[in-house]
């Protein structure tokens, strides 16, 4: 067991009215909540890992409570996504760990997510960005919400640090036309269609 020690928590949320096509009414919203922690495994190959991803639950849930909070309601949660930037003592595994605990985080706050949580990852230097891939909450082939939302910190992550971050969008890219499964064609049987 690790003590999750954490630096700071970033909230952004973009408000997206056109992309050169109409104004829209209403903006699509995507909002990202990035924390930055301690990396317990920085600077050493370390066999028996696994064990980080339960002590990283509280603070995933605490996380995607505030991104549905962002976005008003659970209700307006359309597409979500998931990444990890790892400092450089890190590797690549240690952002791994965020899998579980963030993707379940915002799945149980969400009624329908059958869908997985998209997810990236990489190793960066203080000030590094990251490319969050987004898809739709309950079906992953509905083309009109495959997006993404850039996160980083232009402190972080340090060396010994690890950046996680959730993502949440409230629908499609604002101009969508580009065929493909619609949601009014999802069946969420499988989480793919």
């Amino acid at each position: 067991m690790h003590d999750v020690v954490l630096r700071k928590v970033i909230s952004s949320i973009e408000e997206i009215y056109h992309e050169g096509g109409p104004i829209a009414d209403t903006p699509i919203k995507r909002a990202s909540v990035l924390a930055i922690i301690e990396n317990p495994f920085a600077g050493r190959y370390e066999e028996h890992i696994q064990g980080f991803m339960e002590d990283l639950k509280p603070l995933g849930l605490d996380m995607a409570k505030k991104l549905v909070q962002l976005l008003g309601g659970a209700n307006n949660i359309e597409g979500y996504g998931k990444g990890s930037l790892i400092g450089e003592a890190g590797e690549l595994e240690h952002g791994a760990l965020w899998h579980a605990p963030g993707g379940y985080a915002m799945r149980a706050l969400l009624e329908k997510s059958n869908a997985i949580v998209p997810s990236s990852k990489k190793v960066v230097g203080v000030g590094g960005r990251l490319d969050v891939p987004i898809t739709h909450v309950n079906a992953s082939y509905v083309r009109s919400h495959f997006d993404s939302m850039e996160v980083g910190v232009n402190d972080a992550p340090r060396a010994n640090e690890l950046a996680f971050a959730l993502v949440m969008s409230t629908g499609p890219r604002i101009h969508t036309r580009s065929g493909g499964l619609e949601v009014s064609q999802i069946k969420g049987e499988d989480g793919l269609r």
